[in-house]
């Protein structure tokens, strides 16, 4: 089982949401996030004034999966997210260990 932890722009949720479900991907979690990486905040314009925001909105979506799903999640992921611009966001893969459904007790990838 893998975990993957995807930093996209707030306004390609809905698109990346649909492609995962189109690829039979059960269920992620979604977490408002703000950071900031290569492009070190951006430029907004308030009461006629420009500044620069340090931190970015942006949206954490965890997903678990089963190892054998994750190079169609990726790819969902990144042809739904990339918009060609600084700050599409990141894809990281990490070892999910252990899954436990509360409800059921179903463990590993039946919990998933």
């Amino acid at each position: 089982m893998k975990l993957i932890i995807a930093i996209i722009k707030p306004y390609k949720l809905e698109e990346v949401r649909d492609a995962l479900a189109a690829i039979g991907v059960a269920g992620m979690t979604v977490t408002e996030v703000r950071g900031f990486g290569r492009q070190r905040g951006q430029p907004e314009i308030y009461r006629g004034a420009e500044y620069t925001t340090t931190f970015v909105p942006k949206i954490r979506l965890d997903i678990a999966v089963a190892a054998n799903l994750v190079p169609g999640v990726l790819e969902a992921i990144q042809e739904t997210a990339k918009t060609g611009s600084i700050g599409d966001g990141k894809l990281f893969v990490l070892d999910l260990e252990q899954a436990v459904r509360i409800r059921t007790g179903e463990q590993n990838e039946d919990a998933i």
